[in-house]
């Protein structure tokens, strides 16, 4: 079954140099397109060498990683940075939804990471007086062409969740039981992993979009309904803040989990203080300046308004009607 695509679904997926998202990069991205009305997607795949901007340096492939991908050091030393190729990806996911294989969790936060390094670099760039006119003219292109970048703003259809949700397995099992035979080819390389995913996502909506005497859930063809199967809504990435059921933003990590973090801010701004200076991704970071962006702006806007009954009544109880 064809997708049904109101716009671009770009199907995605990275290796890494491991799986610590603040000290890991991406060392091959695969982007798989698929477009309203045409069967046939457009594939690109980058070779990445993965790079540490603080310390100028690229970062070591890591034993473990490197015994699933294959990959080593040696192998990216002639390469492309990210930033060499950030604005390219970016015309990629431009006006498109994304969708991948657990991706939600590991893909999408890792590759928003290598966009926030990026952005950092250029900014820090512009604003050095060492750096030469001609380099600050190239990072504000570059900026311009990135800055706009914001991965929290696409549907994400993780098609494991769908997968584990009808039959819990891994990708493997998934294409040899949606897609019929043997195990694809290269199967750990971004590309060929990639390509099972779109195959299997077309294969599950073939599959169920009937219910049985076993089943009756069905998968809807649109963008939408199959990324509801994404599950909670995760404010950043990596899961520390969480979008509750009245729509405010909770702690979801550490001795404030499950609190307000409107209510945390009040209490304990120094908390989000400490989230900038700790050891969490940039996107996590960003999240927190902005929620404290907003509880500021909101306290300011309340501080000039002219005071209602009911909060001149509620001082009045409070100092046994003596305001002085």
């Amino acid at each position: 079954m064809d997708l049904n695509l109101k716009r671009p679904l770009l199907f995605f997926d990275i290796e890494s140099t491991g799986l610590n998202i603040p000290t890991d990069s991406i060392i091959e991205l695969s982007f798989v397109k698929a477009f309203p009305g045409k069967s046939e997607p457009e594939i690109k795949t980058w070779k990445i060498r993965p790079w540490d901007y603080e310390n100028n340096c690229q970062r070591h492939i890591s034993e473990e990683a490197s015994k699933v991908n294959g990959v080593k050091d040696e192998d990216l030393k002639d390469c492309p940075l990210f930033i060499n190729v950030a604005a390219e990806v970016a015309q990629w996911l431009d006006d498109s939804d994304l969708a991948g294989f657990n991706s939600a969790r590991f893909d999408l936060p890792m590759l928003a990471e290598e966009f926030e390094r990026v952005k950092l670099y250029c900014r820090n760039r512009i604003a050095a007086l060492s750096t030469p006119e001609a380099k600050k003219a190239e990072a504000r292109e570059l900026l311009s062409k990135i800055d706009k970048v914001n991965l929290h703003e696409p549907l994400m259809v993780d098609v494991q969740n769908i997968y584990h949700a009808m039959e819990p397995r891994n990708l493997r099992a998934a294409y040899r039981f949606y897609c019929g035979g043997e195990d694809f080819e290269n199967a750990h390389a971004a590309e060929a992993d990639t390509v099972a995913t779109f195959e299997v996502l077309k294969a599950q909506l073939d599959r169920y979009k009937e219910p049985d005497k076993y089943r009756e859930q069905v998968l809807k063809n649109d963008v939408k309904s199959l990324a509801a199967f994404v599950g909670k809504k995760y404010i950043d990435f990596s899961g520390h803040l969480i979008l509750g059921d009245d729509g405010e933003a909770y702690i979801n990590f550490g001795k404030h989990k499950g609190r307000l973090a409107r209510d945390v801010w009040k209490t304990e701004s120094s908390y989000f203080k400490w989230i900038q200076d700790g050891s969490f991704t940039l996107d996590t970071k960003a999240e927190f300046a902005r929620l404290a962006d907003k509880f500021k702006a909101e306290r300011d806007a309340a501080s000039k308004r002219p005071a209602t009954a009911d909060e001149l009544q509620g001082l009045k109880d409070k100092f046994n009607g003596k305001l002085f």
